[in-house]
């Protein structure tokens, strides 16, 4: 498997897996091509490249601004689900935002939704606050989870 920034020609791919996938946001293609053309815009994609074509397996869509980041869509095709795609495209994140200068890394779950939970947690994802009934169809709190990449700085007293 290899985790790669998307390109224009992932755009199909990455709704299929969209469509396979009824927790993941329902971006438009025009969605994703404005996420990836803005600065602080970053889409992972994780392919398969055993396959010829190599197949997508899933992708995650990132937005910064200044240190601070949000994880705004994301989904694994369900056939590779619970085989360390998501895990890695977390991991590759981790390493690719922090040497663009991001200090943190948000994003929004149901509260109800434990793979989810126990995958962001695996990687270091901790509560940071709850929006009660956020969620609707079924209704749902979120939970916001926030993943440090650099320890905080203390200040001294002046």
């Amino acid at each position: 498997m290899k985790i790669r920034l998307f390109d224009k020609n992932d755009i199909a791919a990455i709704l299929a897996v969209q469509q396979k996938s009824p927790e993941a946001a329902r971006w438009t293609q025009d969605d994703y091509e404005r996420l990836a053309a803005d600065p602080g815009g970053k889409i992972l994609v994780a392919e398969l490249e055993t396959m010829d074509p190599p197949k997508l397996l899933g992708f995650a869509a990132f937005h910064r601004i200044l240190d601070e980041v949000e994880l705004r869509n994301a989904a694994v095709d369900p056939e590779h689900r619970e085989q360390g795609v998501a895990k890695a495209l977390l991991e590759d994140a981790r390493e690719r935002l922090l040497k663009d200068g991001a200090k943190r890394v948000f994003l929004e779950v149901r509260a109800s939704n434990k793979p989810a939970l126990s995958l962001y947690c695996s990687v270091g994802f901790a509560l940071h606050s709850l929006r009660k009934g956020y969620y609707r169809d079924p209704d749902d709190d979120a939970l916001v989870l926030a993943l440090e990449l650099y320890p905080p700085t203390v200040l001294s007293p002046l």
